[in-house]
């Protein structure tokens, strides 16, 4: 079972900045008994807050996570992969680096189309997508898109050191889920962690 402190953590990687109010909810306790578990973090250094006032009343308080506690997700073997491509940077120069990234790319590109080949509507294969990266650690999720489409979220990125050390990886990414998803979809990445954004986000609407 996880802790307050693991709830709170994970409510504020998936749902971003969030008032006392709605963490309060999330854990199902009284708005002090939800400061004192906020404060103690604070105090800790894995949450930071603001307070903005809105019209009459007490002002309202935004937690959000600090560097710290987003340390407490992990980047998979991010050092060994920083490592691993160093030497392959200097012993194949970047077209080397490349060539593993497009291999990478069509490896997983047909492990997904294998996975979404037997759904027929792009919603259940946009929800399949989002399992499948879920259990490969993007803690990902899906909702219907106001604007039309799919949004498919990815809340954290274990390869988060790599991709920063080689974008290729990044755009392989995006290209892999258009491959997987085929010609009758159409895939814009939305939001980008390494431009800053809490979280990935791609957009996915029917072709024509």
């Amino acid at each position: 079972m996880r802790t307050p402190t693991d709830r709170i953590l994970f409510h504020l990687k998936t749902r971003g900045p969030s008032e006392t109010l709605a963490l309060a909810a999330a854990l199902g306790v009284s708005r002090q008994a939800a400061l004192q578990h906020l404060e103690r973090l604070a105090a800790e250094g894995l949450l930071t807050y603001a307070d903005a006032r809105r019209g009459v009343g007490r002002p309202r308080r935004t937690w959000s996570l600090t560097a710290a506690a987003e340390g407490r997700f992990p980047d998979t073997h991010a050092q060994l992969t920083l490592e691993m491509l160093e030497a392959l940077r200097a012993e194949f120069g970047e077209a080397g680096v490349e060539r593993l990234i497009a291999r990478r790319e069509g490896q997983t590109a047909a492990a997904y189309a294998g996975a979404l080949r037997p759904l027929d509507r792009l919603e259940a294969r946009v929800a399949r997508l989002a399992e499948i990266r879920t259990s490969e650690g993007y803690m990902a999720d899906w909702s219907s898109d106001p604007a039309g489409g799919f949004l498919l979220v990815e809340n954290h990125c274990p390869i988060c050191a790599a991709a920063a050390a080689c974008q290729g990886f990044c755009r392989a990414e995006l290209e892999a889920f258009r491959a997987a998803l085929g010609p009758g979809a159409l895939v814009e990445r939305t939001d980008h962690i390494l431009a800053g954004a809490r979280r990935c986000a791609y957009r996915i609407r029917p072709a024509g």
